[in-house]
């Protein structure tokens, strides 16, 4: 199974990714993450991305495509992949394609988490995260049994300064802005699926299982 997750932030997709990569027993790949581990162990390409990084540059995307065709090559990808934060522009979806089709691969479906912009705002709003583990909770939607308290290991609660109504609705704009020419491509590709992510986080999952007919 080759595929692509897509969706704004606060729809749920590290949840979603997380079962579908167990299930299909496929890896998780995130752009950030091979970047990171290229530029760590020295590699032509991660030294390459470090020199326009270093300069303040985004990474041209020719040189992004080739860092991930790279980790789409190895053998852990043989059996398939799951693609998350990358393509972000139609420019990259082609020239992933092109990429893929050296490799004699193709994507199977581009899965999109689709939710409305003023629940994506109260999702992060409400977010409030353990400053000692990292621990998500949310006021309404999932709060802490030990109210401003984490549960796990007993850490303060706080909200990120960035989780205001402002600063997420303009997060999610640019998103929906950048994104939307993405959907529309792979769309006429015919590999669409758009899944409602407003539901429970096992019935999103659910209909993932079911769009993707395994």
């Amino acid at each position: 199974m080759r595929l692509i997750l897509l969706g704004p932030p606060g729809a749920g997709k590290g949840t979603q990714a997380a079962s579908i990569v167990q299930r299909y027993e496929i890896p998780h790949i995130s752009t950030g993450d091979i970047f990171r581990k290229n530029m760590k162990e020295g590699t032509q390409l991660g030294l390459k991305a470090k020199e326009f990084m270093e300069k303040g540059l985004l990474v041209p995307d020719q040189l992004v495509v080739e860092i991930v065709k790279d980790r789409l090559e190895q053998e852990d990808c043989k059996k398939g992949f799951l693609l998350d934060g990358f393509p972000r522009t139609v420019v990259q979806a082609e020239a992933l394609g092109h990429a893929l089709k050296k490799m004699n691969v193709a994507l199977d479906k581009a899965i999109n988490v689709n939710v409305d912009k003023h629940i994506l705002i109260e999702r992060a709003v409400g977010r409030r995260i353990c400053k000692e583990c990292g621990a998500t909770y949310h006021i309404t939607l999932h709060p802490s049994a030990k109210k401003d308290d984490c549960e796990k290991c007993g850490g303060l609660l706080y909200q990120r300064s960035d989780d205001n109504e402002e600063t997420v609705s303009k997060r999610i704009e640019v998103y929906l802005n950048e994104t939307q020419p993405l959907i529309d491509y792979y769309k006429n590709e015919g590999i669409l699926v758009t899944i409602n992510g407003q539901q429970d986080i096992g019935k999103v999952f659910d209909e993932i299982v079911v769009a993707l007919g395994a």
